[in-house]
């Protein structure tokens, strides 16, 4: 009888694609739960059972719980980071290399901000990051701590288009906008709705994106 396709493929040539799509599987099940859960609250067992694999993936593909979570965290940041570092590369380039505040904020607050809108699917990648910042791992707390790179070129931008404001208070003043970054979410609108009687319902990013340029820029030219 004659084989059949698979039956006369390399085993790696079905392992290897079987085993990237178990561990893709894995990591975003892993990412929505975490996400939406909360670290503590989501097992090995869940993640599993929710990718609808075997119950052994995790340590297979990554190590440990812990080693998952830390590279979900790697991974995601990265990405949030450089798509802030390319905006921020064409606001430099825009403005032969010394772009205005507005133009160095809007690179710093626009990704995540338009990664949280609730029509993304990267908003889950937003909750995780959430998260991380209060429940995060040792190695995720210790890399929130120091690997700073990534704002280190908005200090510098930032210090470059303010040249007459001391560079303590350019740190400051950053410092201040990563708590509008951290903090604005859209979980947290309703509460502002009501404090507000109203009036505050924000449902376009782009207004709100402005809303918070304005306010950032404001601070950084008084």
């Amino acid at each position: 009888m004659k084989d059949s396709p698979v039956d006369s493929a390399p085993a790696n040539d079905i392992a290897e694609p079987n085993e990237a799509a178990t561990k893709a599987a894995v990591f975003c099940a892993a990412e929505r739960l975490f996400a939406l859960h909360g670290f503590q609250n989501v097992s090995v067992r869940d993640i599993t059972a929710d990718a609808g694999v075997n119950l052994a993936s995790v340590n297979y593909h990554f190590g440990s719980k812990d080693a998952l979570l830390f590279e979900i965290f790697r991974r995601r940041t990265a990405e949030l980071n450089r798509e802030r570092a390319r905006m921020l590369h064409e606001a430099t380039d825009r403005h032969q290399g010394k772009p205005p505040v507005r133009d160095i904020l809007e690179a710093l607050f626009a990704p995540p901000l338009r990664w949280a809108s609730p029509e993304n699917d990267r908003r889950i990648s937003v909750q995780f990051i959430i998260r991380s910042r209060s429940e995060g791992t040792e190695e995720m707390r210790e890399a929130l701590t120091r690997d700073v790179s990534h704002l280190a070129r908005f200090a510098d931008a930032l210090i470059a288009a303010c040249p007459n404001l001391p560079r303590e208070s350019v740190y400051w003043r950053l410092h201040f906008c990563l708590g509008m970054v951290h903090n604005n979410r859209f979980a947290e609108f309703d509460r502002l709705h009501v404090l507000s009687d109203g009036a505050t319902r924000e449902g376009d990013i782009e207004a709100l994106l402005k809303r918070m340029l304005d306010f950032a820029e404001a601070g950084f030219l008084a």
